[in-house]
């Protein structure tokens, strides 16, 4: 990661819209900094282009500050007292149970009869006949069959926190190619790091023709599978949260007839930094080096990485061995990633090193074979002579512009103002008034990124009325009140309010003379009072 490439200051506003934050290059400084998801990382802040002066851990999986509150400045140093207080705060946040206790649970539910069996949603438990009576009151599941214990996916609800651990379930027709390829391609383990459903239907097979592990950070699944089938993972720093141990149970795995023969599915979240995401599978792929033998077919590790085409760019970037197919991936549990209800269908595609003409597409959904680029392509995908590839990526037909010497989304033509196809309605760049920042016009930077903007934006609740109570105080000729912003100061004073009009509301700073900052109440509000003079 010290090599890594100098990333765009915009660069990943789509995962963390509210910080603008980009990952610096040495990540996991310090095993010491822990937060309740494993080791943190660190970041640096980027404004208008130029770095911060100070840089600072945070989360690696989290997106939202209330889920993980972790925040420390890099230069920053903490007393041990803190030290051991954030030690048990973390320890607090893990499960209640140690994975061989979860899986106990597993095991006497299975001696039980199915109508004997519930799953508490509230809890997150599988419970014995004698402990569903104090979860009467919680949402459970009951009459749990053999069936649905093998496939605890459909049994538990998804998460669908989207900042935090959004879980998007492969639909029955992706998980059966994904099998059947891996099954063509000749290999007999699968490590499955985040795709419970694909390891699901593996280890439910009675044939047993592949073997799987599920890498997942979601702790429910303690209680369905055994230590040597499921480990507690964060795919954003490479973490076992149950230590060597566990570990261990991953490199074996990994390792076994000499690395021949595994391949690793990776369905992360679509919000994740991809030069995280991709500095694990690098991480994953020398471990595999490491112990790899001659009986090898292959010279790098096969992954197949699920994600949006439109992040392609940047895998390519930072795994340039890799390539994009053209198989559109469905969801169970997600309204726009389903195939065949749009024009365009999912925005989902398979990521992968392994060979394109190797990676076969299934003809009776459409897909075929282009001899030109040597490999399987949808049907809407055309092959352009001119870019001398098929072009399409977000499944419609791309239509070759002249100008631009490429292929372009349709509904696209070419504007000679912008010097480049845009849609039909658009502003071109010559209108400036659409550019740059509403605050303040300059068109170096946008509303967000104002300076204005973050000087002039209060804290929170505390913060705006501790201002407000400050500016009253300096209007009123109080001599020991500091104004703690100026620009606050500034937007109050431009309130347009009629002396009458503050005075008929009855508000006053300490003094007794009426505050110009308080605005005026409602007319529902002054309705309310005059009903309740009246009663």
């Amino acid at each position: 990661m010290n090599d890594v490439p100098p990333v765009p200051h915009r660069g990943v506003h789509n995962c963390w819209d509210y910080f603008n934050y980009l990952i610096s290059a040495s990540t996991l400084k310090s095993q010491f900094f822990v937060c309740i998801l494993g080791p943190t990382l660190l970041f640096e802040r980027y404004f208008q282009g130029q770095k911060s002066d100070k840089r600072f851990f945070a989360c690696s999986a989290c997106r939202d500050r209330k889920d993980c509150d972790f925040f420390q400045h890099e230069d920053e140093k903490i007393s041990d007292a803190r030290k051991q207080a954030r030690h048990e705060f973390n320890r607090s946040k893990q499960p209640e149970y140690t994975h061989n206790e979860y899986y106990k649970r597993y095991q006497s539910a299975l001696r039980e009869k199915p109508s004997k069996r519930s799953y508490c949603h509230h809890c997150n438990l599988l419970l014995s006949p004698k402990e569903t009576k104090s979860h009467g009151n919680h949402r459970m599941t009951t009459n749990i069959s053999n069936e649905q214990l093998l496939k605890p996916s459909f049994v538990m609800a998804p998460l669908e926190n989207k900042k935090t651990n959004a879980q998007y379930l492969y639909n029955e027709k992706t998980v059966e190619f994904l099998l059947k390829t891996i099954q063509t391609l000749g290999f007999d383990r699968v490590v499955c790091i985040g795709t419970p459903r694909l390891h699901e239907v593996i280890m439910s097979s009675e044939q047993k023709k592949l073997d799987s592990l599920l890498l997942d950070i979601d702790h429910r699944y303690y209680q369905f599978y055994p230590p040597n089938n499921y480990c507690r993972y964060n795919m954003f720093n490479h973490h076992f949260f149950d230590g060597d141990e566990s570990e261990k149970y991953f490199q074996d795995f990994l390792h076994r007839n000499g690395g021949d023969g595994v391949v690793v599915v990776t369905d992360p979240p679509f919000g994740g930094l991809v030069e995280v995401l991709a500095f694990t599978i690098k991480r994953i792929m020398m471990l595999w080096h490491k112990d790899k033998t001659d009986v090898c077919r292959f010279q790098d590790l096969p992954v197949i990485w699920t994600f949006p085409y439109f992040l392609e760019f940047r895998i390519v970037k930072w795994l340039p061995s890799f390539h994009m197919s053209d198989y559109k991936v469905g969801y169970d549990n997600h309204a726009l990633f389903q195939c065949g209800k749009k024009n365009k269908g999912t925005p989902v595609r398979l990521f992968t090193n392994l060979s394109p003409k190797t990676f076969v597409l299934p003809k009776e959904d459409g897909y075929r074979f282009c001899d030109v680029c040597d490999r399987y392509i949808s049907s809407e995908n055309v092959h352009c002579e001119k870019c001398n590839k098929c072009t399409s990526k977000d499944g419609r037909r791309y239509h070759h512009c002249e100008l631009c010497n490429h292929c372009v989304k349709p509904g696209r033509e070419h504007c000679s103002t912008c010097n480049r196809c845009e849609l039909v309605k658009h502003r071109c760049i010559s209108d400036r008034s659409s550019l740059g920042c509403h605050i303040c016009g300059d068109l170096t930077h946008k509303r967000r990124e104002c300076p204005q903007r973050t000087a002039a934006k209060p804290g929170g609740k505390g913060n705006r009325k501790r201002k407000h109570n400050s500016l009253a105080s300096d209007t009123a000729g109080s001599s020991d009140t500091t104004v703690i912003d100026e620009s606050f100061k500034t937007s109050a004073d431009n309130v347009n309010c009629r002396k009458d009009s503050i005075e008929s509301t009855g508000v006053y700073t300490t003094d007794n003379t009426p505050c110009k900052h308080r605005r005026k109440p409602s007319k529902s509000n002054k309705k309310k009072r005059k009903f309740h003079k009246k009663s």
